[in-house]
């Protein structure tokens, strides 16, 4: 699934292509989606200007006046810009046409993706609403994440997974950044010092800041807006190594299972 280095890397991609320009045409191939993409849809964003890119955790915000187009890439999701489009393939599901002739092509091969119209304001939507503080935002430190946790009993990584408590950080950034930490993912969120929960928020940032400049990680699906791969999985020190030497001690990393999802770390150098 793509996260937030590969949703950023998206969208630094596309803006240069998107700010400022006009949309001349919309084509729906297959609006069967996570929900179907809105009927109405053409008539909203056609011939309108997108006035800037942003993103929410792991949405992409094309805001169009006072209102934004929403995307989310879902597991296999993928939008990449072409001078001259390429012939349809099986699971491409909308064109977006831009006046410069530029054409914006979604692909979602399992349809677990998302295009919305979100008339403003943008940050009342149910998607949007319930989320955390960005990971790069001042205002999500040490002492945001000593409070946001002393209740907390599930384990460190599982909760710093939930959105409503910071966002963006999916399973892979998790993992790596548990380990750069030092910090064993089964330790109770409760029992993590504000020390410690400082050093795991300053790794989360450095992680994800490392994993956007490589282009993020490709393990399967994802590619960026030029239709190139990402590289930070060649630097992973935990994430889908279990049973190799850890980089840095040599101990075997182990793999186990929280919340159902795959969990990798150092017996050694994690506590």
């Amino acid at each position: 699934m793509p996260e937030l280095p590969e949703v950023e890397t998206t969208r630094r991609g596309v803006a240069p292509h998107v700010i400022g320009r006009r949309i001349a045409a919309l084509h729906v191939y297959d609006s069967r989606l996570r929900w179907p993409v809105p009927a109405s849809l053409q008539k909203e964003i056609v011939g309108r200007t997108v006035d800037g890119l942003d993103r929410r955790s792991k949405y992409l915000l094309f805001r169009i006046g006072k209102d934004t187009l929403l995307m989310h890439l879902g597991m296999t999701g993928s939008l990449r810009a072409f001078t001259h489009a390429t012939p349809l393939s099986a699971h491409d599901h909308v064109d977006i046409v831009l006046d410069s002739g530029i054409t914006l092509r979604f692909r979602d091969p399992r349809r677990f993706g998302a295009i919305l119209w979100v008339p403003s304001p943008a940050d009342a939507h149910p998607l949007l609403a319930s989320l955390g503080p960005e990971p790069f935002d001042p205002a999500c430190d040490a002492q945001y994440l000593m409070a946001a946790t002393r209740r907390r009993t599930v384990a460190i990584k599982l909760a710093l997974m939930d959105s409503r408590l910071i966002v963006g950080v999916g399973n892979i950034y998790a993992n790596e950044s548990l380990f750069r930490a030092g910090i064993r993912p089964t330790t109770r969120a409760n029992r993590v010092s504000r020390i410690r929960l400082g050093r795991l928020l300053a790794q989360v940032r450095t992680t994800l800041t490392e994993a956007i400049a490589k282009g993020g990680s490709t393990l399967r699906d994802y590619v960026d807006s030029r239709g190139e791969p990402g590289y930070f999985q060649l630097d992973y020190y935990v994430y889908g190594r279990e049973g190799l030497p850890c980089r840095v001690c040599g101990t075997a990393i182990k793999g186990i299972r929280l919340g159902g999802r795959a969990t990798s770390y150092c017996p050694r150098c994690q506590r």
